[in-house]
């Protein structure tokens, strides 16, 4: 990465040493959200992994650890192609390898995949499978199927540092960021789920659990898996990746030649900066700069999440003012209705006024599509995805109505300060 992409120096140092470690530039926000349901490690493995994982190794890099080991390049490419397109991780089945290097594979490599702990299935078909990552710390996945797709929404850490104040990730707090291996794991599972069923995933999101700008080492390296045309052969333009505003290393996702989304939800500083404090590191002017230089170099529309929270970003004024702010940005714009989650503080908005939000926001001339929430009965839907901790609801129980009833006024339904 180039200095070019850092305003300063100090930018740039920040950044390097958020990533190196597990707090982030926005930690002193989690202050903000008294009594987090803290999801600790409960147990640890009892034997920790001394070999390397195939899985978290793209085609190029498995080629250097075999040469290191004194074997021939072309072995990687032979067990890319049985283990991702064969999809056999028994030895004796690999009739080209030879049989010196098949007794030798279990002392160099291990093939280890995150362990499914539970699969939920919503009644509009999506699914959310609960993975063990190890050392008690789990992670969720879901599948939402649409008319000509079916989406996987893939997590990139466990927990996050970025703290949103919708997102029930958000409230708690990272305790590591996955390894390739435990992302592409991911893809794996729901690929053979669905391969019984006649079906496979057409489109890749990064937007389950975590930033995943903010493990941008194991998530592009996971592409570049996902890619492998010896491999899975997943197109890169059926691969997108979003962020909540880490400005830095957007160019990153131009570089991987993937389709990029940005969390903006909210139409100016001074609410995004009460519902999403990395705002405070990076503005939306920057967020929106680094956007328009990511379309012009990419030459693809850059996706913008709005999330609709009741009488704090689904006013008819607040459509106009994200109009004028997002006009010259060559994108298209997500419409969410917010998501609710067991401690919330915000309103999911009336039907009616999602609507009226939408048309003005038509009428204006925005590219806008209203997303439609999937998953929301099994608490799959967007901003919904946890750990496992005690006392976890699984199922959303109805909401009572007293909480469906607001004036309409100045005044916001939470306290965003």
């Amino acid at each position: 990465m180039s200095e070019r992409q850092f305003e300063t120096a100090e930018d740039q140092n920040s950044l390097e040493a958020h990533l190196a470690t597990t707090a982030g530039p926005v930690e002193a926000s989690l202050e903000a959200q008294p009594g987090l349901p803290e999801v600790l490690p409960t147990a640890k493995d009892a034997k920790a992994s001394v070999l390397p994982n195939f899985f978290d190794f793209p085609l190029k890099d498995l080629e250097a650890v075999l040469t290191g080991l004194g074997k021939e390049k072309f072995r990687a490419r032979q067990l890319f192609q049985w283990v991702y397109q064969k999809r056999t991780h028994d030895f004796d089945l690999m009739t080209n390898v030879s049989k010196t290097f098949r007794a030798e594979l279990p002392g160099l490599l291990e093939f280890r995949l995150p362990k499914v702990v539970q699969e939920l299935k919503s009644v509009d078909g999506t699914r959310k499978w609960l993975f063990d990552v190890g050392q008690g710390m789990t992670i969720e996945t879901v599948l939402i199927p649409s008319k000509d797709r079916l989406t996987l929404c893939v997590s990139s850490e466990v927990g996050c540092n970025m703290a949103c104040r919708f997102c029930y990730t958000g409230k708690q707090k990272m305790k590591r960021r996955l390894t390739a291996g435990e992302i592409v794991g991911q893809f794996v599972h729901a690929q053979d789920s669905l391969k019984k069923d006649g079906l496979r995933v057409t489109n890749i999101v990064f937007m389950g659990m975590g930033e995943p700008l903010d493990n941008p080492d194991e998530v592009f390296k996971s592409i570049k898996i996902l890619h492998e045309a010896d491999g899975l052969g997943f197109s890169r333009k059926k691969i997108t990746v979003s962020t909540s505003g880490i400005v830095p290393l957007i160019p990153r996702v131009t570089e991987a030649g993937v389709r990029l989304a940005v969390s903006l939800n909210a139409p100016n500083d001074e609410i995004r900066n009460k519902v999403m404090p990395i705002n405070k590191r990076w503005n939306t002017k920057a967020l929106l700069e680094a956007c328009r230089v990511h379309t012009e170099a990419s030459k693809d529309m850059v996706t913008l999440e709005y999330v609709l929270l009741r009488d704090v970003t689904d006013r008819i004024e607040q459509a106009r003012e994200l109009y004028q702010l997002t006009k010259n940005i060559p994108c298209k714009i997500n419409l969410i209705p917010f998501n609710e989650h067991p401690g919330t503080e915000f309103l999911r908005p009336h039907q009616e006024q999602v609507v009226k939000f939408q048309n003005e926001m038509i009428r204006l001339g925005a590219h806008v599509l209203l997303r439609k929430t999937m998953g929301r009965d099994i608490f799959a839907a967007c901003g919904q995805l946890t750990s496992l901790y005690e006392g976890r609801p699984e199922k959303l129980m109805p909401t009572p109505s007293k909480s469906l009833t607001t004036k309409a006024s100045a005044e916001t339904t939470v306290s965003l300060s």
